[in-house]
């Protein structure tokens, strides 16, 4: 039996657009042109436009933002970036393609992002670069993490797959204070493509001309290749069409996000529940709290109807195929923490008022029928 209220819908998003993205579509299909088109500039102009400036380069998936991001800068072999093992497994792969060695550090228990000691600490005389995640739509601490970045001049690359159009405490929007940034558009993320694409954004024009290349074989005009090593990663003129339009509707998406993510706040009776640190702006890409007990807390709402998930259940650090990077249970405490505790709580665009409530309803009672004896 499907659950009364599921994790995710993606129905919703695009009913309340349905015309605009049909259009784009039809005006793809009508000038027959798929890939590294018109339609891939101009989002690449207005995703730029949106974060003040600077130089989109449209490409293939988020992964391959972060490989690109780093190597554009020239990480490569034998360098080292240290970046955090709560995050999609993809952050350490997109180092590792680089061919940069990830270095694990610890993250705040508070946020779930890097935190700035830990940084420090594990950096060496190779470490290059600083890979920071913005986790659930809540903005990593940049100021703290720029000034360890500058003070071991290290470059600061910001990975904000779940969190675009977030802002920290100086109101700045992620993506804008590291040298460059990577960007996924999985289509469950808060800007959404209907299949994969991805961004880097750079203010270096330098750095943006390097990625642009290196997406496309490393070519600089029909035939002509300058860099070694690239490889094809290019945003197609369908995704870019379609994303445009999602940008559009990007800001009025967050905000509703934001009015689910309050009545959660007011209305669930958990302990931990991610409040934004103030003066940030969180998009709550997922409503993530704390549990202890959690795999039969998450047993309990699977039976009352509730859809949960898990973000991330094994830290990258004790994934086998990091093995070889020699982590070990106890590394990374509050990391290691994080993973036996967190649950995402359904949140996305089109949850119904209804349906938050019989999340809400059921979370209580949960909590009042297991309530640990004083």
């Amino acid at each position: 039996m499907p659950p009364t209220v599921p994790f995710n819908d993606l129905h919703p998003r695009f009913a309340a657009a349905a015309a605009e993205y049909r259009a784009a579509v039809e005006r793809v299909l009508a000038r027959a042109w798929y890939v590294l088109g018109p339609e891939v500039e101009a989002f690449e102009q207005a995703f730029a436009a949106y974060h003040g400036g600077g130089h989109a380069v449209g490409v293939a998936n988020g992964t391959d933002a972060i490989e690109l991001a780093l190597r554009a800068a020239g990480i490569g072999p034998g360098d080292e970036v240290v970046t955090v093992a709560h995050t999609a497994v993809a952050t350490a792969c997109g180092v590792e393609r680089s061919g940069a060695r990830p270095v694990f550090a610890d993250i705040r228990a508070d946020d779930y992002t890097l935190d700035a000691a830990a940084l420090a600490a594990a950096i060496t005389p190779r470490t290059r670069a600083v890979v920071a995640v913005h986790l659930y739509g809540q903005a990593a601490r940049l100021t703290d993490l720029r000034a360890v970045a500058d003070r071991h001049s290290l470059l600061l690359i910001e990975d904000c797959a779940q969190a675009h159009g977030a802002r920290d405490e100086q109101g700045r929007r992620v993506g804008t204070v590291g040298d460059l940034a990577a960007f996924s558009f999985y289509p469950t993320k808060n800007l959404g493509a209907f299949g994969d694409g991805g961004a880097v954004l750079a203010r270096d024009p330098a750095f943006a001309a390097r990625a642009r290349r290196l997406r496309n074989y490393g070519q600089t005009d029909r035939y002509h290749h300058a860099d070694p090593g690239g490889f094809n990663s290019r945003l197609d003129e369908i995704q870019a069409a379609m994303l445009t339009v999602a940008l559009g509707r990007l800001d009025a998406d967050n905000a509703e996000r934001n009015r689910l993510a309050e009545r959660y706040l007011r209305g669930l009776a958990l302990a931990d529940l991610p409040h934004p640190r103030p003066g940030c702006e969180h998009t709550y890409h997922l409503f993530v709290a704390r549990v202890p007990g959690r795999d039969a807390f998450r047993s309990r709402l699977a039976a009352r109807g509730v859809q949960t998930l898990i973000h991330y259940p094994v830290p990258v650090h004790l994934q086998p195929a990091y093995a070889h990077l020699g982590g070990r249970e106890g590394d990374l405490p509050e990391t290691e923490r994080a993973a036996r505790e967190v649950v995402s709580l359904p949140l996305f665009v089109g949850l119904t008022d209804a349906q938050q409530d019989a999340v809400i309803a059921a979370v209580n009672a949960d909590l009042l029928a297991h309530r640990p004896a004083a």
